[in-house]
């Protein structure tokens, strides 16, 4: 259940609206400006259309559009006006929201980037994507750890964005490092329907964890973005879907991570993140806790080699207009030039 979208509260439930936004163009910093004013507009819309939601989330690229133009005057930083402005209306309008923007990076490219803001106006998180949607993307891959955060309601709350979904090594981490609520947040196009759908449902199933993920709608003259506005049970049920397409639309349901933690700890049958490593417990006392997969240790010790390797055709951006990087990650632009 869903609680009619959140019309009908738990007690224990947080109420999520994912944000179809209309496409937009934005290629000068009048038009960053006006698109700033427009989410937060589109923030007071979610507040008056469910007095009881509790996070208002943005898709990807919902700032920027998908120009992935990386001119510096129109990136943006978290100090700067167009995060203080998404900060003033969530505690204007008494909600948690969930914003992209892509940030400057004095090091390098920009990173593609997410944040999450409380009630009262407060920067909760902060996150750079890890896996920009290459050869397509020109955004630095972020670095760290994917942070997870004491979301509304108590619930334990990730971010990842668009492409980090199509690995299932990120949602197995949001879900190791305790999140029972993973947002994806995506700039997607049609030809990714399907795999969008089916990962939503992966994601979550796999890890016991709600997932909530919405893509950008409608058009901007040249790409058609498709909603897509998910969420997904612990199950892999899908409790709300924006299958229209409508730019716009807020697609909403409640959600338990009470239920979460219940199923967590209570399910034998498919817990598989607990029986990752805990293989066979039926057979040996707490089960096997060894590591028998060859591509975490080698990702680890820096030697991961597909057996195809050499045969990888595209491996760089020039396929799509980027000039080929010079620079290795973690060095500086300047130190580079």
């Amino acid at each position: 259940m869903n609680g009619l979208g959140g019309l009908n509260r738990s007690p224990h439930g947080v109420v999520i609206g994912l944000v179809q936004q209309q496409l937009p163009v934005v290629e000068t910093p009048a038009q960053l400006a006006r698109q700033t004013c427009r989410i937060v507009h589109l923030v007071g819309k979610a507040r008056r259309s469910l007095p009881a939601m509790d996070l208002v989330v943005f898709p990807e690229y919902a700032l920027h559009g998908l120009s992935m133009n990386t001119d510096d005057g129109l990136m943006c930083t978290l100090d700067g006006p167009e995060v203080g402005r998404f900060r003033e209306a969530c505690a204007e309008h008494r909600i948690w929201g969930c914003f992209s923007l892509m940030e400057r990076n004095p090091d390098g490219n920009p990173w593609n980037a997410g944040v999450v803001i409380d009630d009262r106006g407060g920067l909760r998180l902060h996150y750079r994507k890890f896996h920009p949607w290459v050869p397509v993307e020109p955004w630095e891959p972020g670095a760290g750890r994917i942070p997870v955060i004491d979301g509304p309601n108590g619930c334990r709350l990730a971010l990842i964005i668009c492409h980090d979904g199509m690995f299932p090594e990120m949602a197995r981490e949001c879900a190791y490092r305790g999140a029972e609520i993973m947002l994806r947040t995506a700039g997607y196009t049609a030809p990714i329907r399907e795999s969008w759908r089916f990962t939503n449902q992966a994601n979550a199933f796999c890890n016991l964890m709600v997932t909530a993920n919405v893509c950008l709608a409608g058009s901007d003259g040249t790409f058609d973005s498709m909603g897509e506005g998910m969420v997904v049970n612990f199950d892999g049920t899908i409790l709300a879907h924006g299958t229209s397409g409508r730019a716009d639309e807020i697609i909403t349901a409640e959600v338990r991570p009470d239920l979460v933690r219940e199923a967590r700890t209570g399910w034998g049958v498919e817990n598989n993140i607990y029986q990752l490593a805990h293989r066979g417990y039926t057979a040996v006392r707490g089960g096997a806790g060894d590591c028998p997969y060859t591509f975490m240790h080698d990702l680890v010790n820096g030697t991961y080699r597909l057996p195809w390797e050499d045969s990888v055709r595209i491996t760089d951006g020039t396929s799509c207009g980027f000039p080929a990087p010079a620079r290795r990650y973690g060095e500086k632009l300047a130190g580079a030039a």
